[in-house]
């Protein structure tokens, strides 16, 4: 079966993601109808990939070929088009990260689709990555005890990768326009910090959240100039340390995790954003020095995580309300130390 998918939302994510993304999954779904909310770059996408555009959202709830809601649309607004098409008795969701705003209202929307038995998956596509099942596989084969985990992202701009995947600029948006942390604001720092790790430490803090299996105490964080965070964790005597910076241009982008036992080494290595060249590459240096390299797979998290909602939509896999509350409730916990950290200038 093939399901019909309408996406809310015309972003860059939508335009060099997730549409090629579900052209490449033919044999599970099809683009029908994509919406945005007046910029008029629905009609731009829908027209590539034969499908139906419109305004707001009343229009894709009312189409009969939608089966399944893709959300993609600003983050503050996830709540509302989740709700928005439980109501409209759609019974398959896929929203982008992150689910909410707030741990208690993420478990609030858990909640309402486990009430209704909708099926959700939230597009943390790292988490998805077949080279993280890889990583998390050989890990767990080694049965070896976590010692350290440090994130490190440093993103040039990302029109560079959309440029290259789209053939056009990136269109001009809020984080186009933000301005380098003042560092002498406090507050304003806080609250930037904050957005930053609610949406884009999201990307691999369940990543974290999988190796550690416990709460994390926050030790540190600080903002990064001229945009970005640096945390460090402690959880199940584990260290984790988590470095981000958006830079206005230079060097090509980074997206690594490092994961260190008393046995092996294990790398990660995620593409740059709004490319398709397949999933991570996975790098393993045992504790005789033996290096391994394991090939990319074709499969990237993105078309990872569509397969996963069509194995719930077939019933082959059961629906984890569960890790989902969790995955949120880490993020959301630690997004929030991070940000009375840098407000109170107190390392915790």
């Amino acid at each position: 079966m093939t399901w019909g998918v309408g996406i809310i939302g015309s972003g860059p994510g939508v335009a060099a993601l997730h549409a090629p993304t579900l052209a490449r999954t033919g044999d599970d779904f099809r683009l029908v109808h994509v919406s945005d909310a007046g910029s008029g770059r629905a009609a731009r996408i829908a027209e590539r990939f034969d499908a139906r555009a419109s305004t707001g959202i009343d229009a894709l709830l009312a189409d009969p070929e939608v089966d399944v809601v893709a959300i993609c649309s600003p983050p503050a607004l996830h709540a509302e088009h989740v709700r928005a098409s439980l109501a409209a008795g759609r019974r398959a969701i896929f929203c982008e990260k992150p689910l909410a705003d707030t741990a208690e209202e993420a478990d609030r929307l858990v909640a309402e689709c486990a009430a209704v038995g909708a099926l959700l998956v939230v597009g943390t596509n790292h988490l998805f990555d077949p080279a993280w099942a890889r990583a998390t596989h050989h890990l767990s084969a080694l049965d070896g005890r976590i010692s350290a985990v440090t994130v490190t992202l440093c993103l040039s701009p990302n029109d560079r990768y959309h440029a290259l995947t789209m053939g056009e600029a990136l269109p001009a948006g809020p984080s186009a326009r933000r301005p380098p942390l003042d560092l002498d604001d406090p507050e304003s720092s806080a609250a930037i910090v904050r957005q930053l790790v609610a949406g884009l430490g999201v990307h691999d803090l369940p990543l974290v959240r999988d190796l550690v299996s416990a709460p994390a105490d926050l030790v540190w964080a600080r903002p990064v100039a001229p945009v970005g965070f640096d945390l460090a964790l402690r959880a199940n005597g584990a260290l984790v340390r988590f470095t981000t910076v958006m830079l206005p241009e230079g060097a090509d982008s980074l997206w690594r995790v490092n994961v260190v036992t008393a046995g092996a080494w294990v790398e990660v290595d995620f593409p740059p954003p709004f490319v398709h060249v397949g999933g991570a590459r996975t790098t393993v240096r045992d504790a005789q020095g033996v290096q391994t390299v394991y090939p990319i797979d074709r499969r990237d998290g993105y078309e990872a995580e569509w397969r996963a909602l069509a194995a719930l939509l077939r019933g082959e896999t059961a629906m984890e309300y569960d890790e989902l509350r969790a995955d949120a409730a880490f993020v959301m916990a630690i997004a929030d130390a991070a940000a009375a950290a840098v407000r109170t200038g107190v390392e915790l």
